[in-house]
């Protein structure tokens, strides 16, 4: 192994990581957020080889997560697996942050958990440093996990030098929540799919109270997925080129995007920025603070398991973009990989085989852990919540893949300090995204 140069990536990756992607921001008992990307009856098998023989083996996979919303649903699954090949599995549930944390000191010792999600921040850096089972033969010889089943761009994520590293586990899409009980109060309509981004927040200005109690929308500064990156795109921006070169957010249409998001700062329809940084958007919303939010579908769980956000809240499809009419949803999708030095990298790759599985992606999809990655399996999760999760399928429609490159999470910390100033009316934002520009455009160049 590249050892010494595995170390110094490593240690060079900032771990406070944006609240983005698929639960990405933690599913931890923290306030700042609930969550971050019931039992159903046995769906149709799937032929696989030796993954759905009982093996009668002793061992137990050490499986790591960062959503606890997720956990149950995903016992249930592996417990599926284990009445298959007798392989027992053991979740362990670390908040986003920490979850990272762990992940840098197991390879740095050697001691990786056997099978674990993998995100489209540092995919590219755990792949290229040799910290990943390469499963390329592995799935070319499988019955189970066929390429074309699932999105190429979920793929791209985890492919590096023509090898792959992670079977995707499922895709996310973006739509916009919000509070009936307050819209009601205010004798508003509710958001419909015809809004604009111009109305939302309009709307939002009206929902905001002046003694500050209520807050009409919430878009924080280092939630891009979830938030400003599905104007940008919808109003034909963008924030990193297609070859992974240049950064767009110096762009004249990403720049005019992003004066909209400056507009809802400067009317106080958002609330403060520490009050933001101290809690989650969907905490926001569902302790009845804020009567919008824009959020991720991985977020179903923790809303149907929250008493407020059942009762009052639900969930539309995201604006449209007024000038070009569309309607853009960022997506992206985890993925399961394995220690490529693990200890037990055969029965690792037989658990990643069948959690890839149609089989298992429907249940994923039934029990509302969470759509799924497996074309065609995700319409069932339509129907895990009373709410209108209809929404989220109709996203699909206009999907543009989370922006990416081998240091994400550099420049993306890099903007989410920068956009600061904004928020605290320090700086425009014209001014901000022109910086973001330079500094994002430094750390391409070094790539």
């Amino acid at each position: 192994m590249k050892m010494k140069k595995v170390l110094s990536l490593l240690l060079a990756g900032a771990m406070t990581f944006s609240l983005t992607a698929c639960g990405g921001g933690g599913s931890t008992t923290s306030t700042k957020s609930s969550a971050k990307s019931g039992s159903a009856a046995q769906t149709s098998s799937t032929s696989t080889k030796s993954s759905t023989s009982n093996t009668g083996s002793d061992v137990t996979l050490n499986v790591s997560i960062w959503d606890n919303n997720q956990e149950p649903g995903l016992k249930e699954i592996m417990a599926d697996f284990t009445a298959k090949t007798g392989i027992k599995t053991s979740i362990s549930v670390v908040g986003w942050n920490e979850y990272w944390t762990m992940l840098e000191a197991g390879a740095q010792g050697g001691s990786l958990p056997d099978v674990f999600w993998m995100h489209s921040n540092e995919s590219q850096r755990y792949m290229s440093n040799d910290m990943l089972l390469d499963l390329t033969d592995k799935i070319k010889e499988s019955d189970v996990i066929k390429p074309e089943n699932y999105p190429d761009d979920i793929w791209s994520l985890y492919t590096y030098d023509s090898k792959y590293y992670a079977v995707p586990k499922d895709i996310d899409t973006i739509a916009l929540w919000y509070n009936k009980k307050m819209f009601d109060e205010a004798k508003m309509d509710y958001p419909t799919a015809d809004w604009t981004w111009e109305d939302m927040f309009a709307a939002a200005k009206k929902l905001t109270k002046a003694d500050g109690s209520q807050h009409g929308i919430v878009i924080r500064n280092d939630n891009n997925q979830a938030g400003y990156y599905n104007m940008i795109y919808g109003n034909n921006g963008y924030v990193i080129s297609d070859d992974k070169k240049k950064s767009g957010w110096d762009d004249p249409k990403t720049i005019e995007a992003m004066k909209l998001l400056e507009g809802a700062i400067k009317d106080g329809s958002m609330p403060s920025l520490q009050t933001m940084s101290e809690n989650g958007e969907d905490v926001l919303l569902s302790s009845g603070k804020v009567a919008m939010a824009m959020q991720g579908s991985w977020m179903i769980a923790a809303f149907r398991d929250n008493e407020y956000t059942a009762a009052n809240c639900d969930v539309v499809e995201l604006p449209k973009n007024k000038a070009t009419g569309r309607r853009v949803s960022i997506y992206n999708g985890l993925g399961w990989a394995a220690s490529a030095n693990g200890a037990h990298t055969e029965e690792a790759w037989k658990l990643i085989e069948y959690l890839g599985s149609k089989e298992a992606q429907e249940k994923q999809a039934k029990l509302g852990v969470t759509m799924s990655a497996y074309k065609g399996t995700s319409e069932a999760w339509t129907g895990s919540a009373k709410f209108n999760l209809q929404a989220y399928i109709n996203m699909t429609q206009d999907m543009v893949i989370r922006p990416f490159s081998k240091n994400t999470i550099t420049w993306e910390n890099a903007d989410n300090a920068a956009l600061q100033a904004v928020y605290n009316g320090e700086k425009s934002m014209e001014d901000v995204c022109k910086e973001m520009a330079a500094k994002m455009n430094e750390v391409l160049a070094e790539e």
